[in-house]
């Protein structure tokens, strides 16, 4: 895991100086062989090491325990609280389709309007140059309002967008249980509201063969909170009593929590992969395998 990033807990003391020059992201994965160059790059490494070290950072731990939260994390808090608001402040139109509702584009650009100056909240004066480069993953991160769709790809937008935060240094090694139980989990609310509000399309899902249709971070990060825990086995989390008990300690049953309130039908015909997994014999296995199939896919 590469020492350029936050996570790995340089003090403030040694921190290197700060001589960044910063760009606008540009697409770089346009056909299947730029894949390749993807999983060589530092990128790749950066962000896989983001995910994997606040892997271990919540292992073990409940939603619900105590920790500190930082200025940072308070100030992306305002910003999802921001994003929130607005939402209330554009309702659903009327239209003849159930799915994909307009609004959704109203929504949206009025977040890619105020993108830059929401991110100019959360750096430090000295960084005001890197707003306009970060702020392209926070407006990827919530859909796309061309397709009204939502998916996996915007969800990594979002862990790119903190991962840059981190390797800035506005986000630190002591902030990993506020990125993970504060901010990314206040996201998901926002996410979850927006896809209810809006009727957002799944986004590039593989139906009854993907692990959910609009989130897979909760799942990894979800399932380590769980490893050795006393009493609950990956078999439990498709029991609703369960659920119900344990939701608000756990992100991994928060998501089955929704999945459970938006489909009907038998859990193991809606969610065939997740099903699957509730028969695995220890979380630290279902954690693993789940880390390959995120990198597959």
């Amino acid at each position: 895991f590469t020492s350029s990033l936050c996570l790995s807990g340089t003090s403030e003391e040694e921190a290197p100086p700060l001589q960044q020059s910063f760009m606008i992201p540009r697409k770089e994965i346009n056909v299947v062989s730029d894949m390749a160059k993807w999983k060589r790059s530092q990128a790749y490494a950066d962000y896989m090491g983001f995910i994997l070290t606040l892997n271990e950072g919540v292992r073990g731990k409940k939603l619900t325990c105590q920790y500190k939260v930082s200025e940072a994390v308070e100030k992306l808090l305002a910003v999802l609280d921001t994003l929130d608001r607005w939402i209330e402040e554009t309702p659903p139109v009327d239209q003849p389709s159930r799915f994909g509702n307009k609004a959704f584009r109203t929504w949206y650009a009025r977040l890619d309007q105020e993108a830059e100056k929401l991110v100019a909240t959360v750096l430090p004066k000295q960084l005001a140059a890197a707003a306009p480069e970060v702020a392209v993953y926070l407006k990827e991160s919530v859909g796309n309002s061309t397709r009204i769709d939502y998916g996996t790809g915007h969800e990594a937008a979002f862990a790119a967008f903190l991962c840059c935060l981190c390797k800035l240094g506005v986000l630190r090694v002591d902030d990993q249980l506020g990125i993970v139980f504060r901010v990314f989990n206040r996201y998901l609310e926002v996410m979850r509201k927006l896809q209810k509000t809006y009727r957002m399309e799944p986004a590039g899902s593989q139906g009854v063969w993907g692990l959910d249709d609009f989130q897979f971070l909760p799942f990894i990060w979800g399932s380590s909170q769980l490893i050795d825990h006393p009493s609950l086995e990956p078999r439990h989390f498709v029991d609703e009593k369960v659920v119900n008990e344990n939701h608000k300690d756990f992100m991994f049953l928060e998501c089955i929590l929704f999945i459970t309130e938006m489909k009907t039908g038998p859990f193991a015909e809606h969610s065939n992969q997740l099903w699957n997994i509730s028969a695995v014999p220890s979380w630290s296995k279902v954690n693993q395998g789940l880390i390959r199939m995120y990198k597959a896919e």
